[in-house]
Protein backbone atom coordinates (compact mmCIF):
# COMPACT_ATOMS: atom_id res chain seq x y z
CA UNK A 1 0.00 0.00 0.00
CA UNK A 2 1.08 3.62 -0.87
CA UNK A 3 1.42 6.49 1.03
CA UNK A 4 -1.18 7.99 0.02
CA UNK A 5 -3.17 5.00 1.18
CA UNK A 6 -1.52 4.71 4.52
CA UNK A 7 -2.45 8.18 5.10
CA UNK A 8 -6.04 8.24 4.61
CA UNK A 9 -5.81 4.45 6.92
CA UNK A 10 -3.99 6.23 9.28
CA UNK A 11 -6.67 9.19 9.58
CA UNK A 12 -6.05 12.32 7.78
CA UNK A 13 -9.72 12.79 7.21
CA UNK A 14 -12.22 12.87 9.93
CA UNK A 15 -14.44 10.22 10.39
CA UNK A 16 -17.67 11.49 8.71
CA UNK A 17 -21.06 9.50 9.29
CA UNK A 18 -21.38 7.22 6.98
CA UNK A 19 -25.73 8.43 5.96
CA UNK A 20 -23.60 11.91 5.63
CA UNK A 21 -21.09 10.58 3.71
CA UNK A 22 -23.86 8.41 1.22
CA UNK A 23 -25.50 11.73 1.01
CA UNK A 24 -22.50 13.71 -0.20
CA UNK A 25 -20.48 11.10 -2.36
CA UNK A 26 -24.40 10.62 -4.31
CA UNK A 27 -25.12 14.20 -4.88
CA UNK A 28 -21.47 15.14 -6.20
CA UNK A 29 -21.99 11.91 -8.32
CA UNK A 30 -25.44 13.58 -9.69
CA UNK A 31 -24.14 16.98 -9.58
CA UNK A 32 -25.93 18.64 -7.23
CA UNK A 33 -25.54 20.21 -3.67
CA UNK A 34 -25.43 17.80 -0.35
CA UNK A 35 -27.86 19.13 1.77
CA UNK A 36 -25.70 17.91 5.14
CA UNK A 37 -22.20 18.00 5.24
CA UNK A 38 -21.00 20.59 3.44
CA UNK A 39 -17.77 21.55 5.68
CA UNK A 40 -16.23 18.41 4.80
CA UNK A 41 -15.60 18.85 1.28
CA UNK A 42 -15.67 23.07 1.40
CA UNK A 43 -12.31 24.31 -0.35
CA UNK A 44 -12.08 28.20 -0.60
CA UNK A 45 -14.47 30.86 -0.37
CA UNK A 46 -12.67 32.21 2.85
CA UNK A 47 -13.66 35.92 1.83
CA UNK A 48 -17.25 35.11 0.59
CA UNK A 49 -17.61 33.01 3.88
CA UNK A 50 -16.72 36.25 5.90
CA UNK A 51 -18.76 38.75 4.60
CA UNK A 52 -21.80 36.49 4.84
CA UNK A 53 -20.72 36.10 8.73
CA UNK A 54 -20.17 39.96 8.77
CA UNK A 55 -23.67 40.04 7.97
CA UNK A 56 -24.70 37.47 9.97
CA UNK A 57 -23.01 39.90 12.69
CA UNK A 58 -25.31 42.74 11.99
CA UNK A 59 -28.66 41.05 11.80
CA UNK A 60 -27.77 39.94 15.29
CA UNK A 61 -27.75 43.75 16.74
CA UNK A 62 -31.04 44.09 14.92
CA UNK A 63 -30.20 45.03 11.99
CA UNK A 64 -30.48 43.87 8.48
CA UNK A 65 -28.89 42.33 5.00
CA UNK A 66 -29.21 41.76 1.71
CA UNK A 67 -26.89 39.76 -1.18
CA UNK A 68 -27.06 38.77 -4.47
CA UNK A 69 -24.70 35.65 -4.84
CA UNK A 70 -24.12 35.75 -8.38
CA UNK A 71 -22.29 32.98 -10.39
CA UNK A 72 -22.43 30.31 -13.36
CA UNK A 73 -24.26 27.34 -13.45
CA UNK A 74 -22.15 24.44 -11.54
CA UNK A 75 -20.04 27.17 -9.60
CA UNK A 76 -20.78 26.30 -6.26
CA UNK A 77 -23.64 29.36 -5.76
CA UNK A 78 -26.11 26.43 -4.26
CA UNK A 79 -23.07 24.88 -2.55
CA UNK A 80 -22.03 27.92 -0.49
CA UNK A 81 -25.71 28.35 0.31
CA UNK A 82 -25.82 25.10 1.73
CA UNK A 83 -22.40 26.19 3.71
CA UNK A 84 -23.98 29.29 4.85
CA UNK A 85 -26.98 27.82 6.38
CA UNK A 86 -25.10 25.79 7.99
CA UNK A 87 -22.89 28.29 9.59
CA UNK A 88 -25.82 30.20 10.61
CA UNK A 89 -27.48 27.36 12.46
CA UNK A 90 -24.34 26.65 14.11
CA UNK A 91 -24.80 30.16 15.58
CA UNK A 92 -28.39 29.80 16.42
CA UNK A 93 -30.08 32.02 13.95
CA UNK A 94 -33.47 30.14 12.21
CA UNK A 95 -32.84 29.50 8.28
CA UNK A 96 -35.68 29.27 5.88
CA UNK A 97 -34.43 28.50 2.27
CA UNK A 98 -36.62 27.35 -1.36
CA UNK A 99 -35.34 27.03 -5.12
CA UNK A 100 -37.74 29.53 -7.35
CA UNK A 101 -39.66 27.69 -10.02
CA UNK A 102 -42.43 28.46 -12.61
CA UNK A 103 -44.99 27.44 -9.47
CA UNK A 104 -42.62 29.28 -6.82
CA UNK A 105 -42.35 33.10 -7.64
CA UNK A 106 -41.61 36.21 -5.65
CA UNK A 107 -44.90 37.56 -6.72
CA UNK A 108 -47.80 36.42 -9.10
CA UNK A 109 -51.22 35.28 -9.06
CA UNK A 110 -52.99 32.06 -8.36
CA UNK A 111 -50.47 30.97 -5.10
CA UNK A 112 -47.22 31.44 -7.46
CA UNK A 113 -46.28 33.99 -4.57
CA UNK A 114 -47.49 32.33 -1.14
CA UNK A 115 -46.16 28.84 -2.80
CA UNK A 116 -42.67 30.62 -2.30
CA UNK A 117 -43.84 31.45 1.67
CA UNK A 118 -45.06 27.27 2.14
CA UNK A 119 -41.40 26.26 0.50
CA UNK A 120 -39.64 28.77 3.55
CA UNK A 121 -42.08 27.46 6.39
CA UNK A 122 -41.68 23.83 5.62
CA UNK A 123 -37.97 24.43 5.05
CA UNK A 124 -37.83 26.92 8.44
CA UNK A 125 -34.87 25.06 10.58
CA UNK A 126 -33.17 25.68 13.55
CA UNK A 127 -30.10 24.48 15.50
CA UNK A 128 -32.27 21.26 16.73
CA UNK A 129 -33.94 20.73 13.77
CA UNK A 130 -31.40 21.40 10.74
CA UNK A 131 -33.47 18.90 8.77
CA UNK A 132 -36.17 21.88 8.27
CA UNK A 133 -39.87 21.21 9.82
CA UNK A 134 -39.28 23.29 13.21
CA UNK A 135 -42.12 25.50 13.20
CA UNK A 136 -43.99 24.01 15.75
CA UNK A 137 -40.99 23.36 17.61
CA UNK A 138 -39.11 26.69 17.96
CA UNK A 139 -43.09 27.86 19.54
CA UNK A 140 -42.87 25.23 21.93
CA UNK A 141 -39.13 25.57 22.73
CA UNK A 142 -39.71 29.81 23.23
CA UNK A 143 -43.23 28.45 25.38
CA UNK A 144 -40.44 26.44 27.18
CA UNK A 145 -38.26 28.89 28.33
CA UNK A 146 -40.92 31.30 29.06
CA UNK A 147 -42.62 28.28 31.58
CA UNK A 148 -38.93 27.91 32.90
CA UNK A 149 -38.46 31.44 33.31
CA UNK A 150 -41.26 31.48 35.89
CA UNK A 151 -40.52 28.09 37.52
CA UNK A 152 -36.89 30.05 38.54
CA UNK A 153 -38.97 33.20 39.71
CA UNK A 154 -40.87 30.80 42.83
CA UNK A 155 -44.20 29.86 40.87
CA UNK A 156 -45.34 26.57 41.31
CA UNK A 157 -46.59 25.28 37.96
CA UNK A 158 -50.08 23.62 39.43
CA UNK A 159 -51.39 26.94 40.69
CA UNK A 160 -53.55 29.45 38.65
CA UNK A 161 -51.00 32.09 39.36
CA UNK A 162 -48.25 30.44 37.35
CA UNK A 163 -51.22 29.97 34.20
CA UNK A 164 -51.80 33.85 34.47
CA UNK A 165 -48.42 35.07 34.40
CA UNK A 166 -47.35 32.45 31.33
CA UNK A 167 -50.59 34.18 29.79
CA UNK A 168 -48.72 37.70 30.87
CA UNK A 169 -45.65 36.89 29.54
CA UNK A 170 -46.91 35.62 26.39
CA UNK A 171 -48.98 38.56 25.46
CA UNK A 172 -46.13 40.96 26.57
CA UNK A 173 -43.72 39.13 24.41
CA UNK A 174 -46.56 39.27 21.27
CA UNK A 175 -47.68 42.78 22.09
CA UNK A 176 -44.78 44.55 19.90
CA UNK A 177 -45.59 42.81 16.80
CA UNK A 178 -49.26 43.90 17.03
CA UNK A 179 -48.36 47.28 15.10
CA UNK A 180 -46.31 45.70 12.01
CA UNK A 181 -48.27 45.27 9.54
CA UNK A 182 -50.33 41.93 9.94
CA UNK A 183 -49.21 41.47 13.10
CA UNK A 184 -52.57 41.32 14.98
CA UNK A 185 -53.48 38.44 13.15
CA UNK A 186 -50.27 36.88 13.19
CA UNK A 187 -50.05 36.83 16.89
CA UNK A 188 -53.71 36.45 17.57
CA UNK A 189 -52.80 32.90 15.97
CA UNK A 190 -49.93 32.38 17.99
CA UNK A 191 -51.68 33.22 21.40
CA UNK A 192 -54.27 30.45 20.51
CA UNK A 193 -51.77 27.92 19.37
CA UNK A 194 -50.03 28.38 22.83
CA UNK A 195 -53.48 28.06 24.58
CA UNK A 196 -54.27 25.16 23.24
CA UNK A 197 -51.11 24.05 24.00
CA UNK A 198 -51.22 23.85 27.57
CA UNK A 199 -55.49 23.14 27.11
CA UNK A 200 -56.38 19.75 28.06
CA UNK A 201 -59.92 19.65 25.93
CA UNK A 202 -60.23 16.48 23.81
CA UNK A 203 -59.95 19.49 20.47
CA UNK A 204 -56.40 20.85 21.45
CA UNK A 205 -54.02 18.91 18.96
CA UNK A 206 -56.90 19.99 16.40
CA UNK A 207 -56.89 23.62 17.04
CA UNK A 208 -53.23 23.65 17.18
CA UNK A 209 -52.67 22.05 13.80
CA UNK A 210 -55.21 24.76 12.49
CA UNK A 211 -53.01 27.01 13.81
CA UNK A 212 -50.01 26.03 11.95
CA UNK A 213 -51.51 25.81 8.61
CA UNK A 214 -52.42 29.49 9.04
CA UNK A 215 -48.90 30.16 9.88
CA UNK A 216 -48.20 28.18 6.94
CA UNK A 217 -49.94 30.12 4.91
CA UNK A 218 -52.16 26.69 3.57
CA UNK A 219 -55.77 28.62 3.50
CA UNK A 220 -56.89 30.01 0.61
CA UNK A 221 -59.67 31.77 1.98
CA UNK A 222 -60.72 33.51 5.49
CA UNK A 223 -63.84 31.56 5.57
CA UNK A 224 -62.15 28.67 5.19
CA UNK A 225 -59.51 29.85 7.92
CA UNK A 226 -62.16 31.11 10.64
CA UNK A 227 -64.06 27.38 10.15
CA UNK A 228 -60.63 25.85 10.93
CA UNK A 229 -59.68 28.30 14.10
CA UNK A 230 -62.75 28.79 15.26
CA UNK A 231 -62.36 32.01 15.36
CA UNK A 232 -62.40 35.10 12.89
CA UNK A 233 -59.17 36.65 11.19
CA UNK A 234 -58.91 39.95 9.19
CA UNK A 235 -56.18 38.56 6.81
CA UNK A 236 -54.80 35.09 5.45
CA UNK A 237 -51.07 34.88 4.26
CA UNK A 238 -51.63 35.27 0.43
CA UNK A 239 -49.70 36.38 -2.84
CA UNK A 240 -49.54 39.91 -1.77
CA UNK A 241 -48.64 39.56 1.95
CA UNK A 242 -46.30 36.86 2.33
CA UNK A 243 -43.20 38.85 2.96
CA UNK A 244 -44.77 40.77 5.67
CA UNK A 245 -44.86 37.59 7.19
CA UNK A 246 -41.44 36.77 6.84
CA UNK A 247 -40.43 40.31 8.49
CA UNK A 248 -42.96 39.26 11.76
CA UNK A 249 -41.02 35.66 12.13
CA UNK A 250 -37.91 37.59 11.89
CA UNK A 251 -38.99 40.07 14.82
CA UNK A 252 -40.25 36.98 16.78
CA UNK A 253 -36.81 35.40 16.33
CA UNK A 254 -35.28 37.85 18.38
CA UNK A 255 -38.62 37.57 20.78
CA UNK A 256 -37.85 33.39 20.72
CA UNK A 257 -34.49 33.77 21.92
CA UNK A 258 -32.84 33.45 18.38
CA UNK A 259 -30.05 35.46 16.79
CA UNK A 260 -32.18 36.23 13.87
CA UNK A 261 -34.03 35.06 10.70
CA UNK A 262 -31.67 33.89 7.50
CA UNK A 263 -33.85 33.35 3.96
CA UNK A 264 -31.67 31.71 1.16
CA UNK A 265 -33.82 31.82 -2.26
CA UNK A 266 -31.91 30.43 -4.97
CA UNK A 267 -32.48 29.41 -8.57
CA UNK A 268 -33.77 32.93 -9.36
CA UNK A 269 -32.37 32.61 -13.01
CA UNK A 270 -36.59 31.36 -12.90
CA UNK A 271 -37.62 35.17 -12.33
CA UNK A 272 -35.22 35.83 -15.80
CA UNK A 273 -37.07 33.15 -17.68
CA UNK A 274 -40.40 34.65 -17.19
CA UNK A 275 -41.43 35.50 -20.22
CA UNK A 276 -44.20 38.38 -19.60
CA UNK A 277 -42.42 41.78 -19.14
CA UNK A 278 -44.95 43.10 -16.70
CA UNK A 279 -45.37 39.49 -14.59
CA UNK A 280 -41.21 39.30 -14.07
CA UNK A 281 -41.09 43.26 -13.52
CA UNK A 282 -43.47 42.80 -10.64
CA UNK A 283 -41.20 40.24 -9.10
CA UNK A 284 -38.15 42.50 -9.34
CA UNK A 285 -40.32 45.14 -7.62
CA UNK A 286 -40.80 42.35 -4.92
CA UNK A 287 -37.10 42.19 -4.67
CA UNK A 288 -36.66 46.30 -4.81
CA UNK A 289 -38.87 46.37 -2.16
CA UNK A 290 -37.14 43.60 0.19
CA UNK A 291 -34.08 45.32 -0.76
CA UNK A 292 -35.00 48.97 0.60
CA UNK A 293 -36.59 47.12 3.86
CA UNK A 294 -33.34 45.58 5.26
CA UNK A 295 -30.98 48.02 3.73
CA UNK A 296 -33.26 50.77 5.37
CA UNK A 297 -33.78 49.14 8.70
CA UNK A 298 -37.07 48.04 8.20
CA UNK A 299 -36.48 44.37 8.67
CA UNK A 300 -34.90 44.03 12.15
CA UNK A 301 -33.34 40.84 12.48
CA UNK A 302 -33.72 39.44 8.30
CA UNK A 303 -31.05 38.68 6.07
CA UNK A 304 -31.89 37.47 2.64
CA UNK A 305 -29.23 36.35 -0.04
CA UNK A 306 -30.58 35.17 -3.53
CA UNK A 307 -28.88 32.98 -5.42
CA UNK A 308 -28.54 33.54 -9.23
CA UNK A 309 -26.57 33.71 -12.74
CA UNK A 310 -25.09 36.58 -14.38
CA UNK A 311 -27.46 36.80 -16.79
CA UNK A 312 -30.42 37.19 -14.32
CA UNK A 313 -28.20 40.11 -12.76
CA UNK A 314 -26.66 42.05 -15.82
CA UNK A 315 -28.88 41.19 -18.63
CA UNK A 316 -30.13 44.74 -19.45
CA UNK A 317 -33.30 43.24 -21.39
CA UNK A 318 -34.85 40.76 -19.26
CA UNK A 319 -32.26 40.61 -15.88
CA UNK A 320 -32.36 42.93 -12.80
CA UNK A 321 -30.58 45.53 -15.18
CA UNK A 322 -33.85 45.64 -17.04
CA UNK A 323 -35.35 47.54 -13.90
CA UNK A 324 -33.51 50.91 -13.65
CA UNK A 325 -34.23 51.46 -9.73
CA UNK A 326 -32.24 47.82 -9.57
CA UNK A 327 -29.43 48.32 -11.79
CA UNK A 328 -28.66 51.88 -9.99
CA UNK A 329 -28.32 49.75 -6.68
CA UNK A 330 -26.63 46.96 -8.01
CA UNK A 331 -24.47 47.74 -11.26
CA UNK A 332 -20.61 48.22 -10.21
CA UNK A 333 -19.30 51.48 -9.48
CA UNK A 334 -17.22 52.52 -12.20
CA UNK A 335 -13.86 52.40 -9.50
CA UNK A 336 -14.58 48.66 -9.42
CA UNK A 337 -11.65 47.65 -11.80
CA UNK A 338 -10.81 44.09 -12.53
CA UNK A 339 -8.31 42.91 -9.65
CA UNK A 340 -9.28 43.96 -6.48
CA UNK A 341 -11.97 42.54 -4.42
CA UNK A 342 -14.91 44.76 -2.65
CA UNK A 343 -17.07 41.91 -0.81
CA UNK A 344 -19.05 44.69 1.24
CA UNK A 345 -21.78 45.55 -1.46
CA UNK A 346 -24.41 43.80 -2.07
CA UNK A 347 -23.22 41.66 -5.23
CA UNK A 348 -20.65 39.06 -4.59
CA UNK A 349 -20.03 37.42 -7.50
CA UNK A 350 -18.24 33.83 -7.60
CA UNK A 351 -14.72 33.70 -8.85
CA UNK A 352 -13.44 30.83 -10.04
CA UNK A 353 -11.60 28.33 -8.15
CA UNK A 354 -8.02 28.49 -8.42
CA UNK A 355 -5.92 25.50 -10.22
CA UNK A 356 -4.72 24.52 -6.47
CA UNK A 357 -8.10 24.67 -4.70
CA UNK A 358 -9.79 22.48 -7.39
CA UNK A 359 -6.47 19.97 -6.82
CA UNK A 360 -7.17 20.70 -2.95
CA UNK A 361 -10.95 19.81 -3.67
CA UNK A 362 -10.47 16.51 -5.96
CA UNK A 363 -8.18 15.42 -3.15
CA UNK A 364 -10.54 16.03 -0.25
CA UNK A 365 -13.08 13.92 -2.56
CA UNK A 366 -10.61 10.94 -2.72
CA UNK A 367 -10.55 10.89 1.03
CA UNK A 368 -14.25 10.44 1.52
CA UNK A 369 -14.32 8.19 -1.05
CA UNK A 370 -11.81 5.94 0.27
CA UNK A 371 -13.59 5.98 3.79
CA UNK A 372 -16.99 5.30 2.14
CA UNK A 373 -16.15 2.17 0.02
CA UNK A 374 -13.50 1.20 2.56
CA UNK A 375 -10.96 1.38 -0.86
CA UNK A 376 -7.49 1.56 -1.15
CA UNK A 377 -7.84 4.54 -4.28
CA UNK A 378 -4.74 3.76 -6.71
CA UNK A 379 -4.80 7.53 -7.76
CA UNK A 380 -1.98 8.90 -6.94
CA UNK A 381 -0.58 12.64 -6.76
CA UNK A 382 0.54 12.58 -10.15
CA UNK A 383 -2.65 11.39 -11.64
CA UNK A 384 -4.44 14.09 -9.75
CA UNK A 385 -2.63 16.70 -11.21
CA UNK A 386 -3.06 15.17 -15.05
CA UNK A 387 -6.66 14.48 -14.38
CA UNK A 388 -6.44 18.86 -13.68
CA UNK A 389 -4.60 19.46 -16.15
CA UNK A 390 -6.90 17.34 -18.68
CA UNK A 391 -9.75 19.56 -17.12
CA UNK A 392 -8.30 22.97 -17.83
CA UNK A 393 -6.59 22.14 -21.06
CA UNK A 394 -10.13 22.87 -22.49
CA UNK A 395 -10.22 26.15 -24.43
CA UNK A 396 -11.81 28.29 -22.09
CA UNK A 397 -11.10 26.10 -18.86
CA UNK A 398 -9.11 28.85 -17.56
CA UNK A 399 -12.25 31.13 -16.54
CA UNK A 400 -15.16 28.89 -17.15
CA UNK A 401 -14.41 25.77 -15.60
CA UNK A 402 -16.57 25.06 -12.61
CA UNK A 403 -16.74 22.66 -9.93
CA UNK A 404 -19.61 20.88 -10.66
CA UNK A 405 -18.28 19.40 -13.90
CA UNK A 406 -14.62 18.41 -13.29
CA UNK A 407 -16.14 16.80 -9.60
CA UNK A 408 -19.13 14.73 -11.93
CA UNK A 409 -15.90 13.55 -14.36
CA UNK A 410 -13.62 12.56 -11.61
CA UNK A 411 -16.38 10.89 -9.66
CA UNK A 412 -16.72 8.80 -13.12
CA UNK A 413 -12.90 8.14 -13.12
CA UNK A 414 -13.08 6.59 -9.08
CA UNK A 415 -16.15 4.71 -9.87
CA UNK A 416 -14.75 2.83 -12.83
CA UNK A 417 -11.22 2.34 -10.90
CA UNK A 418 -13.23 0.89 -7.84
CA UNK A 419 -15.03 -1.43 -9.67
CA UNK A 420 -12.67 -2.35 -12.60
CA UNK A 421 -9.46 -3.26 -10.19
CA UNK A 422 -7.56 -4.40 -13.18
CA UNK A 423 -8.00 -1.20 -14.79
CA UNK A 424 -5.50 1.73 -14.43
CA UNK A 425 -5.60 5.04 -14.22
CA UNK A 426 -4.16 5.72 -18.07
CA UNK A 427 -6.58 2.82 -18.89
CA UNK A 428 -9.68 5.16 -17.93
CA UNK A 429 -8.77 8.39 -18.77
CA UNK A 430 -6.62 7.82 -21.71
CA UNK A 431 -3.13 7.87 -22.85
CA UNK A 432 -3.48 9.50 -25.66
CA UNK A 433 -4.55 12.91 -23.88
CA UNK A 434 -1.36 14.60 -23.65
CA UNK A 435 -0.96 17.69 -23.20
CA UNK A 436 1.46 20.74 -24.56
CA UNK A 437 2.74 21.45 -20.97
CA UNK A 438 3.03 17.83 -19.74
CA UNK A 439 6.25 17.79 -22.14
CA UNK A 440 7.78 20.23 -19.88
CA UNK A 441 9.48 20.12 -16.91
CA UNK A 442 8.19 18.91 -13.53
CA UNK A 443 8.25 22.51 -12.06
CA UNK A 444 6.03 23.31 -15.01
CA UNK A 445 3.47 20.20 -14.62
CA UNK A 446 0.89 22.15 -12.78
CA UNK A 447 0.17 25.20 -14.35
CA UNK A 448 0.02 28.66 -13.05
CA UNK A 449 -3.70 29.93 -11.40
CA UNK A 450 -5.86 32.04 -13.33
CA UNK A 451 -7.76 33.44 -10.52
CA UNK A 452 -10.12 36.28 -11.72
CA UNK A 453 -9.76 38.02 -8.44
CA UNK A 454 -5.72 38.72 -7.95
CA UNK A 455 -6.21 38.84 -4.69
CA UNK A 456 -5.03 34.91 -4.12
CA UNK A 457 -1.46 35.29 -1.56
CA UNK A 458 1.58 33.71 -2.95
CA UNK A 459 0.16 30.55 -1.87
CA UNK A 460 -1.11 29.97 -4.83
CA UNK A 461 1.79 29.49 -6.54
CA UNK A 462 2.77 26.11 -5.00
CA UNK A 463 1.67 22.45 -5.24
CA UNK A 464 -0.58 20.66 -2.82
CA UNK A 465 0.45 17.86 -0.68
CA UNK A 466 -1.32 15.37 1.28
CA UNK A 467 -0.19 17.29 4.79
CA UNK A 468 -1.45 20.42 3.32
CA UNK A 469 -5.46 19.79 3.58
CA UNK A 470 -6.34 20.52 6.72
CA UNK A 471 -9.48 19.26 7.99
Amino acid sequence: MNNENANIKDGNVPTVPRRILSSQLSSISAGVVPRSGAPYIAIGRQDEIAAFLSDLEDVDQGGGAMRFLIGRYGSGKSFLIQLIRGYALERDFLTADCDLSPERRLYGTGGSGVATYRELMKNLASKSSPDGGALSKIISRWIGKLRSSLLESGFKPDSPEFSQELSKKVSSELSELEFLVGGFDFTCVITQYYKASISENDDANEKMSACLRWLRGEYATKTEAKNALGFSVSVIINDENWYDFLKLWAALAHKMGYRGLVVFIDECVNLYKIPHRVSRENNYEKILSMFNDTLQGRAPGLDIVFGGTPQFLEDTRRGLFSYEALRSRLCDSRFALDGFKNLIGPVIRLRRLSDDELYALIWRVTLLYSQYYNWDCPVTDQNRIDFLNICTSRAGADSMITPREMLRDYMTVLNILMQNPEASFDDVVGKNLTLEHSKNTDDDIFPEPQVQNTHEDSQHDRKYTANDIDF
